[in-house]
């Protein structure tokens, strides 16, 4: 028997399932037998006792679960951090605990009331005394961690759960002797995963599969060479034995009902101190402001899940609410995170969505020289589509050629400090490019709420439907490119060969033939099947009126890029005469510039096809400067490519019988998009049928 360890227990008197509070007590209220349990609790008891010492606290009549004295608090040497329970059902246990930790001579730390910290259930000792895993996401707040390592003096290690089924640490994992682990990996997230690899070297963990965990196979009490846990599986228990332990099963299925097994049911009251071991900066803090139609608009709600989902954790310091229709609301909000690593991948999304330090807090921009061309420094920033300023010399500069997924480059000139966004392969040696999240933010429009759109069709708010009326979306389109055109603007198309294929070649025709398209970006294929259907009226050798395949029209495609090439260009072919209709032939002839860049599938290719991908890139770009809306017929590559170069502000419409296509734009942060899931050709007919109809000019306003 080990003398030295003292384990606190406390008899299951009034041991019942009277509420829920965790997933392991739904159906399962007053469904545990008393009798069963005290059972179960006094073989445990006889257990331990045969191993060390047991000390007994009295049980309260009311207080059902404080037969779980794991979560009474955290004992490290004299020092012991009282519990803060999450819940309600569990408060009252509070200062029958810290009674008996003072009585016994313990100097008792209490957290603010308004922070969850839930005891040896969520903060477990590695048994070498090295430091402290601390565990947050459910029942434990990730900031009474600095609190613990403060009081405590030693190194916290923040681990974040994410399957409520394992609400506490020590539900699915379990340190061992000799810096052995005991745990369940899909229970946490990714970094926190990482930092257990880090720290736990591959022969020292101990994975367990989900059927043990489950039986709380991590939930067991560790006392040396013994581990005392409900019930194992025989591989799992044949591990342990490999490596020198001796598993000892006790039936807690009365407890389990309660989410609950053999460490949950102990508290261990002697853990020594190691003078060598010391506290840490366990969890890194930075405050945010936050404006705007908050709520309305869904930007807390989405603020503060991003902080919750990425490993972070939230105090809402000010909140003030607007209290008129047009007012807009503000909020400071303090985030914390378990690393600087964590701490950064919040804030580079927090800033995405307008988030700004304090003015008392706001400092420069952190920046890294280039070393090596087309290679940016590690951790650079990565732009979006948002207007952005960045920080330099105390002065906000904004960012000049908006796009996303590029560096920012800072430049000083004879006019003052300039911004830009840089691709990566246009790096240059020598170049300064903001690295981390210091001295950076984003601008969203604020919209009031008279002029938020209403109806089923919105520019400015992302989204595809296909139950949604297409007529009715094409009468809002058609009275912005009415609108548009009437006032010098600018539109640009983005097409695939679907266009051509479903009979919309003479459609697109007309709107670059009236002026309502001043570019056109597309590959190889549009420009190939327009001319196929212009010069041989079929399109994949099918012919257009017929709609049935033709004799050797398979051979079409090929015939008139040869006939293009002996050209020289489809410029050409429209100067002789040969290509005297179709897409490409009014593009030429009302003087509307395209853009067709190649791919590897391509025939031909065409000899306007620009097959050097970062040519076309850079030519599309060209292209898109200044554009008001951008059509998107269904062509997916070239859509996600160009909604990849346009910054915020610019309309999108894609139209595609794909529903995937605009949710591919969405995920790479084209929020400004609206889908429209029909067939491209019936869309073109009612958008030219719609314009006919506006016979005035859409007033400028």
């Amino acid at each position: 028997m080990t003398e030295s360890i003292r384990i606190l227990m406390c008899p299951p008197n009034h041991y019942d399932v009277d509420y829920v509070i965790n997933p392991w007590m739904e159906g399962n209220i007053h469904k545990s037998s008393r009798d069963r349990a005290a059972e179960q609790w006094e073989k445990l008891y006889h257990t331990l006792k045969e191993l060390t010492t047991v000390e007994l606290i009295e049980p309260q009549p009311g207080w059902p679960d404080m037969v779980f004295t794991a979560n009474a608090g955290l004992v490290l040497g004299d020092n012991v951090v009282l519990s803060r329970f999450y819940h309600k059902e569990r408060q009252g246990e509070e200062p029958y605990f810290q009674k008996w930790f003072e009585d016994n001579g313990f100097t008792v730390y209490q957290l603010p009331k308004d922070l969850p910290f839930e005891g040896a259930g969520d903060a477990l000792i590695d048994r070498e005394g090295r430091w402290l895993w601390a565990g947050y996401g459910f029942r434990s707040e990730l900031d009474s961690h600095p609190y613990i390592a403060k009081w405590l003096d030693i190194e916290v290690l923040s681990l974040r759960l994410i399957d409520e089924r394992f609400y506490h640490l020590d539900t699915c994992f379990c340190p061992l002797s000799e810096g052995y682990l005991l745990y369940y990996p899909p229970a946490f997230d990714f970094y926190s995963n990482r930092l257990i690899e880090m720290r736990v070297p591959a022969h020292k963990r101990i994975v367990v599969e989900e059927a043990d965990a489950v039986n709380f196979a991590c939930n067991a009490v560790n006392i040396n060479s013994a581990i005392v846990m409900n019930k194992v599986s025989d591989s799992l228990k044949q591990r342990l034995a490999d490596v020198g332990f001796q598993v000892i099963e006790t039936p807690l299925t009365e407890f389990l009902k309660a989410g609950g097994a053999a460490k949950c049911l102990t508290l261990r009251v002697t853990e020594p101190v190691l003078d060598y071991v010391h506290a840490n900066e366990p969890v890194e803090s930075r405050t945010i402001q936050l404006q705007g139609h908050l709520l309305d608009a869904g930007i807390m709600n989405k603020a503060l899940d991003l902080i919750v989902e990425n490993g972070g954790s939230f105090r809402v310091l000010n909140f003030n609410l607007g209290v008129e229709r047009q007012s807009t609301s503000a909020a400071e909000v303090r985030v914390s995170a378990p690393s600087r690593e964590v701490m950064e991948d919040i804030m580079s999304q927090l800033i995405d969505l307008g988030a700004v330090a304090p003015p008392q807090e706001a400092c420069d921009t952190n920046i890294e020289v280039v070393t090596q061309a087309g290679v940016a420094p590690d951790d650079f920033y990565v732009t979006t589509i948002y207007p952005t300023e960045v920080r330099v010399n105390c002065e906000w500069v904004k960012v000049h050629n908006q796009r996303m997924d590029a560096a920012i480059v800072v430049e000083d000139t004879a006019e003052g400090v300039v911004a830009r966004c840089k691709l990566l392969r246009d790096l240059q040696v020598g170049d300064k490019v903001i690295v981390g999240v210091e001295g950076i933010r984003t601008s969203h429009k604020i919209e009031s709420r008279e002029k938020r759109p209403t109806k089923e069709f919105s520019f400015m708010g992302a989204g595809v439907s296909s139950e949604r009326r297409v007529e009715l979306v094409v009468e809002q389109i058609a009275w912005e490119l009415r609108h548009i055109r009437d006032r010098g603007g600018k539109v640009v198309v983005t097409a695939g060969p679907v266009v051509i294929h479903t009979g919309g070649a003479q459609h697109l025709s007309r709107l670059i033939r009236e002026g309502y398209v001043q570019a056109l970006l597309g590959g190889n294929a549009i420009a190939v099947h327009d001319i196929e259907q212009a010069l041989m009226g079929t399109s994949l050798g099918v012919d257009m009126q017929k709609g049935v395949p033709v004799s050797g029209g398979h051979r079409h495609h090929l015939k008139v890029i040869n006939i293009i090439r002996r050209c020289g260009s489809i410029a050409r072919a429209v100067e002789q005469g040969v290509l005297t209709k179709g897409v490409m032939y009014e593009c030429v002839k009302n003087n509307v510039p395209f853009s067709l860049a190649g791919s590897i599938r391509d025939d031909g290719p065409l000899p306007d096809t620009e097959m050097d991908l970062i040519k076309a890139q850079a030519e599309y770009a060209r292209l898109l400067q200044g554009t008001d809306l951008i059509l998107m017929l269904s062509s997916m590559l070239h859509s996600i490519g160009v909604g990849n170069m346009t910054p915020a502000g610019v309309k999108m419409v894609c139209v595609d019988i794909n529903p995937a296509v605009v949710t591919k734009l969405s995920d790479r942060g084209s929020v400004e998009s609206i889908g429209v899931v029909t067939d491209v050709g019936l869309f073109l007919s009612l958008l030219v049928q719609q314009l006919d109809k506006l016979t005035h000019p859409y007033p400028v306003i």
